[in-house]
């Protein structure tokens, strides 16, 4: 399930990491507060929540990274990997410490899985093959 959230007061999409990373806090801190019996529905590891889940929840999930062409000018990063808190924050961090520059991006999650889809660019033109290769071995 996609989720796009709006701003009221400029009808644009919210885009901010931190600010999307807040909101998503807030609903799972609302959903303990007013729903507690979802608790064991959240599946954020075996201490997350008011009521844990009865097995600890299988999070070992391969990462799979895929870069593609997006035109001469941007290319689109696709992550899989396992959902946690905080994860689209650090993969904008990490995207953007190896100087590659994020234009938009969409995140879903299905379970434990977390799709993220990145538009980006390096220093304004697409991922070189070879670039591509030297970015994904340093991190």
């Amino acid at each position: 399930m996609a989720l796009v959230l709006f701003c009221s007061s400029t009808g644009r999409k919210v885009e901010d990491p931190e600010l999307l990373e807040a909101i998503r806090l807030t609903i799972i801190n609302n959903l303990l507060e007013y729903h507690p019996e979802s608790s064991s529905q959240l599946a954020m590891g075996a201490t997350f929540g008011v009521e844990p889940p009865k097995e600890k929840v299988d999070v070992d999930i391969a990462t799979h990274i895929r870069v593609d062409d997006d035109g001469p000018d941007r290319s689109l990063l696709y992550v899989e990997t396992a959902d946690r808190p905080g994860l689209l924050v650090d993969l904008v961090k990490i995207i953007t410490d190896i100087n590659i520059t994020v234009e938009s991006g969409e995140f879903d999650t299905e379970g434990l899985l977390a799709k993220a889809k990145f538009h980006v660019s390096y220093k304004g033109k697409a991922i070189i093959r070879p670039l591509q290769q030297v970015k994904s071995s340093e991190h």
